[in-house]
């Protein structure tokens, strides 16, 4: 298709994880091209001449799961379809995001529209208006097992097509019934396979998926910031950041991490300052921020390159290559996303486990100048003892959601489905993961921040000057006990809105710097 960044192309198209969060942030708007609809048609006919014909297909003449040997007549076709959706439609437990509802929809547009699920046209195009028109369906977070499709899940997302369930418009909850009415619609009157079509795939995993790489990749960045302030503010080496050490143990993720550091601390006084100092270690926390982050950025790696395999693929069934040609496969196993999700998890606890650990070493009084509890007056005063406390529950909470979700597996559908993913529930409890995640980090840039106060009046680099007065714009220095949960949330926040990173960036045009690497090309970007 033409080159338009303003434009996606609905299954022809390549979809990423930016592209995707754009469309849902209606920065970027999916279309279907006219050769797309062409071949939704197309495969709409194969399925209609299949329902019309005497030979059984799975899930166009036929029922479903254990009862795939019923045949099913053709005048009882569209009430299968619609029987599918009202069926499957027992989720449990609080609505899932809306972004995230969102993005089910939009990565379902885009696998009906490669032509390969008999989805009739209009269905897609009413998809299409609920992803335009920011009206979300309802979804309830549980009640997938992450194998027949997310079942239970996308049978919520599309019970609105049939006028049914509940959706959100501008905020505000409202039933179907209400919407169709104000919006002059009629509900859709599903043929053959499109109930099927439509609950069949892993679009609840790879949604989760698509804000799993979100996140966890802002929290990979700013872990490299909090990191690099408190080896200024710890008084830390940098030579176990020099690039000879990674080269002779060439992980993309440990010399991305090394050489990143070693651009934000580029210039510091503060660095300088002890370069002849006889400390010959540092604890591991500070000494393997390349080893420990660039792992967790390898991981990263590995659950990206899946999921954009994942949300360009067709992962319904059976899949329709031609009216004589349909396969009953599993391509709507969740087990391709459920195994890295699932190492996706433990990488992104990892990085909280080793903030922890810098936050706790900030506060023993062992580096020249910073004192006890980061506060000069105690006593009287906790100082920043008990923030500590708090993000040391936070790794613990985390460790007990580090299970692998995939190493369990419940049989469902009397037997036949007796395998199944538990994807699902690996890409909800990530994401709780990882934003508990951003939480540990945020209290590390808070307490990274006292620490680096007290080796004034000498200077970070520009780059770390200007992260630190950003910081401080915000934030004052402690000099006494007071309530300081606000504080953290405020530092939480710069976390979650991407802010550091941005100032970094901003300060190294400034002054005609880089804090670019060799590997910027693979991390930056999704």
């Amino acid at each position: 298709m033409a080159n338009d960044t303003s434009k996606f192309h609905y299954g022809e198209d390549h979809l990423t994880v930016g592209i995707a969060l754009a469309i849902a942030r209606q920065e970027v708007k999916g279309v279907l091209s006219s050769s797309a609809r062409e071949a939704i048609k197309r495969s709409a006919a194969h399925v209609k001449t299949i329902a019309n014909g005497d030979k059984a297909v799975y899930g166009i003449n036929t029922g479903f799961g254990p009862l795939c040997t019923t045949q099913i007549s053709k005048e009882e076709t569209s009430t299968l379809q619609k029987n599918l959706l009202m069926s499957h439609a027992v989720g449990l437990g609080d609505p899932i995001a809306d972004e995230i509802a969102k993005l089910m929809l939009i990565l379902k547009v885009h696998a009906l529209a490669k032509g390969y699920s008999g989805v009739q046209e209009s269905t897609i195009d009413r998809i299409i208006f609920h992803i335009d028109n920011d009206i979300i369906p309802l979804v309830p977070e549980q009640g997938s097992v992450g194998a027949s499709g997310d079942l239970a899940p996308l049978s919520h997302l599309f019970l609105p097509l049939i006028g049914l369930g509940k959706v959100k418009v501008k905020g505000t909850i409202i039933r179907t019934e209400e919407l169709m009415q104000k919006e002059n619609l009629s509900p859709i009157i599903l043929g053959a396979k499109e109930g099927l079509g439509l609950i069949n795939g892993t679009q609840f995993i790879a949604a989760h998926g698509v804000k799993i790489v979100e996140k966890i990749q802002n929290v990979l960045v700013h872990a490299d910031i909090s990191g690099a302030m408190m080896i200024e503010g710890l008084l830390a080496s940098v030579k176990p950041f020099s690039p000879e050490l990674h080269e002779v143990r060439a992980y993309k993720g440990s010399r991305h991490v090394a050489a990143f550091i070693r651009n934000l601390l580029d210039g510091s006084e503060v660095v300088h300052s002890h370069a002849n100092c006889a400390r010959v270690q540092d604890p591991y926390s500070l000494r393997c921020m390349p080893q420990v982050h660039g792992a967790s950025r390898n991981a990263w790696l590995h659950v990206k390159e899946m999921l954009e395999i994942e949300i360009n693929s067709v992962t319904d069934n059976p899949i329709v290559f031609s009216e004589d040609h349909t396969i009953s496969g599993g391509n709507f196993h969740g087990q391709p996303m459920a195994l890295p999700i699932d190492y996706a998890c433990l990488a992104a606890a990892e990085l909280g486990n080793i903030s922890d650990r810098r936050i706790y070493l900030s506060l023993e009084g062992d580096t020249p100048g910073v004192p006890k509890l980061l506060l000069k007056e105690t006593g009287t005063n906790s100082g920043f003892m008990i923030p500590q406390y708090t993000t040391a529950a936070l790794v613990s909470e985390n460790k007990g959601m580090c299970f692998p979700a995939s190493a369990d597996s419940i049989p469902t559908s009397l037997g036949q489905e007796d395998h199944v993913s538990m994807g699902s529930i690996g890409g909800r409890k990530a994401l709780k993961v990882v934003e508990n995640v951003e939480k540990i980090i945020g209290v590390e840039i808070f307490c990274a921040a006292q620490a680096l106060d007290f080796h004034r009046p000498l200077k970070s680099s520009k780059i770390m000057e200007a992260i630190h007065n950003h910081v401080r714009s915000k934030i004052d220095h402690i000099t006494r006990d007071g309530i300081m949960n606000e504080t953290m949330e405020t530092a939480i926040e710069m976390v979650k809105n991407k802010e550091l990173i941005a100032v970094a960036r901003e300060a190294a045009k400034k002054h005609s710097l880089s804090i670019e690497t060799d590997f910027s090309s693979d991390f930056d970007q999704f």
